[in-house]
């Protein structure tokens, strides 16, 4: 668990500017907060309340078995701890590192997306993570069984719509110092790797006490 003050910020840019050479993120100045790094990426989509004093993003591969790990074992608790209590918000970005499937799930659920299935279309891709689980044949019918409009989502897909995005979100990922997926930003604190709920927990209930003690003190 990192903390990003200040001085690690500095240290994680000078030691990501070979990858900002080549991103889209471009000349981002050493001066860049991190609220301003993840703003320059738009919305994505998110669980819970976006007024909520915690926020959680996640960088995920759907290839990654430890983010499969994350998607079953932890995310559910999440949901029931915190986002149905509006404590916290959760926001899923993309770090397909793992090859061409990879990016092909990424813009496929960027697709269901447009259709407002993007929830859905996210835990289909975990179900079924496995080899060959993400072919175009296999990425529309899985469209099909979620009930997307198949001439919407068809030419999305193949036309990669949403590559743009999905390698934007990934450079930035890489900028923030992730070299494996899944990476969590959990307010200012970073998380990497399938940590339990029980990490989550630790630094989520932190950053809600010290809301909490800087409220009371206005």
């Amino acid at each position: 668990m990192l903390k990003l003050n200040h001085r690690v910020w500095m240290i994680l840019v000078a030691s990501s500017l070979l990858c900002l050479s080549a991103n889209p993120l471009g000349a981002a100045s050493r001066n860049d907060s991190l609220k301003e790094v993840l703003a320059s990426l738009g919305k994505g989509p998110a669980l819970g309340s976006s007024s909520a004093p915690v926020t959680i993003v996640e960088f995920s591969d759907f290839q990654c078995g430890y983010c499969k790990k994350f998607w079953a074992d932890t995310l559910p608790k999440l949901k029931e701890s915190y986002f149905a209590k509006r404590t916290a918000q959760f926001v899923f970005r993309h770090f397909a590192i793992l090859g061409k499937h990879s990016e092909q799930a990424a813009l496929a659920s960027e697709c269901a997306a447009e259709q407002g299935k993007f929830w859905q279309y996210h835990d289909k891709l975990f179900a079924n993570q496995g080899a060959m689980a993400f072919s175009e044949a296999k990425l529309k019918r899985y469209a099909k069984e979620l009930h997307l409009n198949g001439e919407n989502f068809g030419p999305c897909l193949t036309t990669g719509k949403y590559k743009k995005k999905v390698e934007r979100e990934t450079a930035t990922a890489a900028y923030l110092g992730g070299r494996g997926t899944p990476m969590f930003l959990v307010n200012h604190w970073l998380l990497i790797g399938a940590q339990p709920f029980a990490t989550f927990q630790k630094v989520i209930d932190q950053e809600l006490n010290s809301t909490k003690a800087k409220t009371k003190s206005q």
